[in-house]
């Protein structure tokens, strides 16, 4: 596959970062993970925004620039023979090199990586039947700053991840974090929300989630639909007792949750068995916004 290094379509194989890029020293980076639709990306410029407030909390000279990135996405592309396809694309910005010690100034000159490979089709029955919610042992850990970043500290992800193979029966689930104090926080890689009596419910930004991109338009979308929602603290009960369960991300959009496994494998039906009513309209209209692409100029 070919990359784009620093504004530079390149072979995967020839791309170096340096040893004392404080990216791989500290961690001292971002990232965002977008798809496009039909050559398209969704929600760029959204993306790039969290990704500049979170490189300026960090005190990374970082200016995004939209156009210049679009151009790149469309070489990627192109280079990999993927134009005019639904692919996944990963842009990470990183601190850059520095000293071998903890810095005090500004980083003035980041590393940036654009990554794409392709964007598998979905199986069929995955929006209709959806996934299992796999509750896991291991606490989400509280955020470097005041609201978590999607930043290179993965460690807590990746050790869920492993978690996850300590439970045959959750094979394809996604894994479900509490906070340090029981509440409902996110799963490994998305947001998770419920509908009960006909409104809509999701964790608030204080337990210590990353605010999804994709979690935000679902609100947004709610307002829309005049589907009322709020922000809240959660427990493993509500969604017991939830009538529709799902989880979104930007490549998987909004996917249905069927059953509930506590870390001893006991099952918990959810409710509408599948794709519910409320979150098959939600879906529908994800999907329209996608396709029509209103959302991608700048607002």
């Amino acid at each position: 596959m070919k990359i784009v290094l620093n504004g530079n379509v390149i072979n995967e194989e020839q791309a170096v970062v340096s040893v004392y890029d404080h990216g791989f020293l500290y961690g001292m980076g971002l990232f965002e993970t977008f798809r496009t639709y039909g050559g398209s990306p969704f929600l760029l410029y959204r993306h790039l925004h969290r990704l500049a407030e979170g490189c300026r909390e960090l005190d990374i000279a970082f200016e995004p620039k939209p156009a210049k990135l679009k151009v790149e996405v469309a070489k990627l592309l192109d280079a990999n023979g993927l134009a005019d396809a639904d692919a996944y694309f990963r842009y990470t910005v990183t601190a850059g090199v520095d000293i071998l010690g903890l810095p005090s100034d500004s980083y003035k000159q980041p590393t940036e990586v654009l990554y794409v490979k392709p964007l598998p089709a979905a199986h069929p029955s995955l929006y209709k039947e959806g996934k299992a919610l796999q509750k896991l042992a291991i606490r989400r850990n509280s955020p470097e700053g005041a609201l978590r970043h999607k930043s290179l500290h993965y460690m807590n992800n990746i050790l869920a991840k492993k978690e996850m193979n300590r439970y045959p029966w959750a094979a394809g689930a996604e894994g479900l974090f509490l906070d340090a104090q029981g509440f409902l926080c996110e799963g490994i890689v998305s947001n998770v929300f419920f509908i009960k009596d006909g409104a809509l419910h999701t964790p608030a930004k204080e337990t210590g989630l990353l605010p999804g991109i994709t979690r935000q338009l679902v609100m947004e979308l709610a307002d829309n639909l005049s589907i009322p929602f709020s922000e809240g603290w959660y427990r493993w009960e509500d969604l017991q007792q939830a009538d529709e369960v799902f989880i979104t991300n930007s490549i998987q959009e909004l996917v249905p949750v069927s059953a509930l496994f506590d870390e001893k494998g006991e099952a918990h039906p959810v409710e509408s068995r599948g794709i519910g009513p409320m979150t098959q309209r939600l879906l529908t209209a994800y999907r329209q916004a996608a396709v029509s692409g209103r959302l991608e100029d700048g607002q």
